[in-house]
C-alpha cells in the first residue's frame, strides 16, 4: 500500500490537472460560440449559392467550362484533408485521417494516383508517414483564418486541375451537426457536380432564374469563387467541430478528475486508517511488554 504522503501528493496533482482541463473546456466554448456565429452568418450565403449555381449548372453543357467537364481517364486525385493544428480533441482528428486514408487506398486500389493537400497540422503529420505523397501542407492556420485562406487554397487547386495535374479533387473535413455530434464528411469538389434529386425523392418547387449575360459568361465568373465557398465551409465547419470536440474531451476529463479524486481519498482514508491501527497496536504491545 503507498505511503500517506505518496497519495496526498497524487491527489494533489490531480486537482491541478482538473483545473487545467476546466480551463481548456470554457477557452473551447467560448471558441466554439464564435465558430458557430461564423457558420450561422456564412451558411444561408453557402446554400443559395449552391442552389442557384445547382440550377445554373443543370441548365448548362459539361463542355461549357473546364471545371464542369468530366474527363474520359481518371488518372490522378487531390484529397484536401482539413484537420486541427491542436489535439486533446478526443477521436475527432483520427477519424478525419481514417476517412481520408479509405477513400485514398480505394482510388489507389482502382489504379489512380493520390495525393494530399493538408491543411492543419495533425493531418500533415500523420499523412507524411505513410505511402501518399504531401503535395502542400498549411499549419497553423486554423487558429484564426479568414475567407483568404479559401482563396489561397481555392486557386491552387484550381491552377492545378486546369494545368492536369490533377484529374479529380475531393475535400475531407469534419461536419459540425450540433455540439454533442460532428462526422467527417468527403466531398467532391472537382470536377463541379450538378445537384440530382435522389431516386425515389420528388423535386419540390423549384424558382426559375432569368440569367444576364449568358449561362457560359456567368459560369466562367461564378464556378471558381463556387470551390472556393465550398472550401471555406469546409474550413468552418472543421473549426466548430474541433472545438466541439475538444470541449466534450475536457468535460469527460474533468469528470474522470473527480472520479480519481473520489478513488485516491478512499485509498487515502484507507492507508490513514491502517497507519492509526498499527500505531494503536505499537502502543498496546509496548504497554503489554512492560506489564511483563
Amino acid at each position: 500500500m503507498p505511503s500517506l504522503k505518496d497519495v496526498e501528493m497524487q491527489i494533489k496533482a490531480v486537482k491541478k490537472t482538473k483545473q487545467i482541463t476546466k480551463a481548456m473546456n470554457m477557452v473551447a466554448s467560448a471558441k466554439l460560440r464564435n465558430a458557430q456565429a461564423r457558420i450561422e452568418r456564412f451558411g444561408p450565403y453557402a446554400d443559395k449559392f449552391y442552389e442557384m449555381l445547382g440550377d445554373l449548372a443543370a441548365g448548362a453543357d459539361h463542355s461549357a467550362h473546364e471545371l464542369l467537364e468530366v474527363r474520359e481517364e481518371i488518372k490522378t486525385v487531390a484529397i484536401m484533408l482539413v484537420t486541427s493544428d491542436k489535439g486533446l480533441c478526443g477521436s475527432f482528428n483520427a477519424n478525419l485521417i481514417n476517412t481520408s486514408l479509405k477513400l485514398a487506398r480505394a482510388k489507389a486500389a482502382e489504379g489512380k494516383e493520390v495525393k494530399f493537400y493538408c491543411i492543419g497540422k495533425k493531418g500533415a503529420s500523420s499523412i507524411r508517414k505513410r505511402e501518399f505523397e504531401v503535395v502542400s501542407a498549411l499549419t497553423d492556420e486554423m487558429n484564426n483564418f479568414d475567407f483568404t485562406l479559401a482563396n489561397k487554397l481555392g486557386m491552387e487547386t484550381i491552377g492545378a486541375y486546369l494545368r492536369g495535374d490533377f484529374d479529380e479533387v475531393h475535400i475531407v473535413y469534419g461536419h459540425f451537426l450540433n455540439v454533442a455530434r460532428q462526422v467527417p464528411e468527403e466531398l467532391q469538389i472537382l470536377p463541379i457536380q450538378s445537384h440530382e434529386v435522389p431516386e425515389g425523392e420528388e423535386a419540390g418547387a423549384q424558382a426559375e432564374y432569368t440569367y444576364e449575360p449568358s449561362v457560359e459568361g456567368l459560369l466562367v465568373e461564378l464556378l471558381p469563387r463556387f470551390i472556393k465557398v465550398q472550401i471555406y465551409r469546409g474550413l468552418l465547419d472543421t473549426s466548430a467541430s474541433e472545438h466541439a470536440a475538444r470541449m466534450a474531451a475536457m468535460d469527460n476529463a474533468t469528470k474522470n478528475c473527480d472520479e480519481m479524486v473520489d478513488t485516491l481519498t478512499l485509498e487515502y482514508n484507507k492507508a490513514r486508517q491502517a497507519a492509526i491501527t498499527k500505531e494503536l497496536m505499537d502502543i498496546v504491545g509496548g504497554a503489554e511488554a512492560l506489564k511483563g
